[in-house]
């Protein structure tokens, strides 16, 4: 694993972050910016991880508390929570974490997958573990983290 510079063929570039104390990464392509902390507009009626909605530039973007989204518990987020905002197909959506570490670059090789003994839903948001000597880093599939609309419309 080495910090990101020139990316080759079957390397992967990631965004990592922590949830609480947990070490997690992304795919740097699905990043869109990282920003501060502000708070969110709440809809009625949104699924528990759901925090609101910001104003981004004029279009208005859902924030997703990852921590209570994975399990975790909910965050109470203060100004040293971050916004990592991810665009998954057309829809842009932020998720709050605890803090982004740093951009990583690791071999598709690195990549271990999720072992068996994890529930189902922890094999769906997690695409695989990559180990090095600090810590142990999961990488997310953020695209099936993102709510989907059924689910937020069981919620009300």
């Amino acid at each position: 694993m080495t910090t990101a510079t020139h990316v080759q063929p079957g390397v992967r570039e990631l965004v990592t972050f922590r949830v609480g104390d947990q070490d997690f990464c992304i795919d740097i392509m699905m990043v869109r910016e990282i920003r501060g902390w502000s708070p969110a507009t709440i809809l009625p009626h949104a699924p528990k991880y759901v925090l609101g909605v910001i104003n981004l530039r004029g279009s208005v973007v859902p924030i997703v508390d990852l921590s209570a989204r994975l399990g975790l518990g909910p965050s109470v987020p203060d100004d040293r929570h971050v916004i990592v905002i991810a665009v998954i197909g057309t829809q842009a959506t932020g998720f709050l974490v605890s803090a982004v570490a740093d951009i990583i670059a690791v071999d598709a090789s690195e990549v271990q997958p999720t072992p068996d003994v994890t529930s189902e839903a922890t094999r769906n948001f997690i695409e695989g573990v990559i180990v090095t000597r600090e810590r142990m880093l999961r990488v997310l599939d953020i695209q099936t983290v993102l709510p989907k609309v059924a689910e937020t419309a069981e919620a009300s």
